[in-house]
């Protein structure tokens, strides 16, 4: 937003629960305008703000706990209507506020301090969830490259409809995953994340399933797809059906 001079009071910052609602009060400037919400409805706060005030662009900020597990139901709601607002998710693959419990990112078999003898549930793969549902912005980054990421975050404020950049953010204390993610030669760790190729067309769906199907978490843009969004329809039926006075309302009724 200061990059591009766009006034803070044209946002609302929507935050959940966990370490990632705190970045509501973590926004430089004055005093940010902004939502902090209650767990696990980032989504629905965010509606009612884009019903309420269509002018004003939502960015929500949540954790993988928050957004995917108790919030996971409201994704695709949003993403059959193509709600216009941004989602910037933090994957740490656990509740790290509240000192490492599993979640649905948690890999399958981990040892946290609520599965003491390994998750028994399959980890969730929120790209292709995304993908699967009809979200029509996904990108996929990680946190130790903050100017490459604000791009995308910034580019996913731009994009009119339902967006998401889903953000690799280990808990260096309860889940450390940065040699996993980017590799340690010392330790002999080969890195999953690797870059999405530059031919890649995030306009085709295909590519970017095939994208989402080689092993490894992609970084970049995988997949964007202009299409109306729920605003467009509104307004559509508005102007259609232009607004009646309560008495003329009244006379549409039988007695």
């Amino acid at each position: 937003m200061a990059e591009h001079e766009i006034p803070q009071s044209n946002y609302v910052i929507v935050a959940g629960i966990g370490c990632s609602g705190n970045m509501v009060h973590l926004m430089e400037g004055d005093q940010p305008f902004g939502l902090h919400g209650i767990h696990g409805r980032t989504l629905p706060l965010s509606f009612g703000v884009k019903m309420g005030r269509p002018d004003l662009q939502a960015v929500i900020v949540a954790g993988d706990g928050d957004f995917l597990a108790i919030g996971g139901e409201h994704i695709g709601p949003a993403a059959a209507r193509n709600v216009d607002v941004t989602c910037v998710v933090m994957d740490n693959g656990v509740y790290g506020l509240t000192k490492g419990q599993s979640s649905p990112t948690t890999e399958m078999g981990m040892t946290t301090s609520s599965t003491p003898y390994g998750k028994i549930e399959a980890q969730m793969m929120p790209l292709k969830y995304y993908m699967t549902i009809g979200v029509s912005y996904i990108a996929s980054h990680y946190s130790s490259k903050p100017r490459d990421l604000a791009d995308f975050i910034q580019d996913a404020m731009n994009h009119k409809g339902f967006s998401i950049v889903h953000v690799q953010s280990p808990c260096t204390t309860y889940n450390d995953t940065y040699d996993i993610l980017k590799g340690n030669r010392r330790k002999g760790i080969p890195g999953i994340a690797w870059e999405i190729p530059e031919d890649h067309d995030p306009t085709s769906r295909q590519s970017a399933e095939d994208i989402l199907d080689r092993p490894g978490i992609p970084l970049g843009l995988i997949y964007k797809e202009d299409r109306p969004t729920l605003q467009d329809r509104v307004d559509e039926i508005a102007d259609a059906h232009p607004a009646r006075s309560p008495s003329e309302l009244l006379a549409t009724y039988a007695l």
